[in-house]
């Protein structure tokens, strides 16, 4: 089964809460996320810096810094927040990653094609999944 990160989950969670408060024209600080959603303060601050360096989200500092939303929620896709945090897409067999020279039954496997197909749809899912569908 394919299984996103937690450092995904909560990319994801931040992101949406920051889109939303950006919809209102507010500055959210990991503080905030952090508390409102329970989730550790120090993972979600490194979650941040990723989706701030990859221009998602823009980060101000100050007494009334926090984050904003880069750009427009249409046009961020899940796949964009899932690579920005990981720097590659979630796959789900060995086979079908970066990893495929080590699996020990790559050449004679019968499942490597129809799971590439499945991969596909997955991925074609999260890029056109945008920001806005899931605010």
């Amino acid at each position: 089964m394919l299984r996103l990160s937690k450092k995904v989950e909560y990319g994801i969670i931040a992101i949406r809460h920051i889109a939303a408060q950006h919809m209102h024209g507010t500055v959210t600080t990991a503080k905030e996320i952090a508390d409102t959603y329970d989730i550790s303060y120090e993972l979600l601050a490194k979650v941040l810096q990723k989706l701030a360096k990859e221009r998602l989200i823009s980060s101000y500092q100050g007494v009334h810094g926090g984050y904003t939303l880069a750009g427009n929620a249409s046009s961020i896709s899940i796949s964009s927040i899932i690579n920005a945090i990981e720097g590659f897409s979630p796959a789900i067999a060995q086979c079908i990653s970066d990893k495929a020279g080590k699996c020990e039954i790559f050449e004679s496997c019968t499942i490597k094609n129809p799971l590439g197909k499945i991969q596909h749809n997955i991925n074609e899912v999260f890029e056109k999944m945008t920001l806005s569908e899931i605010i």
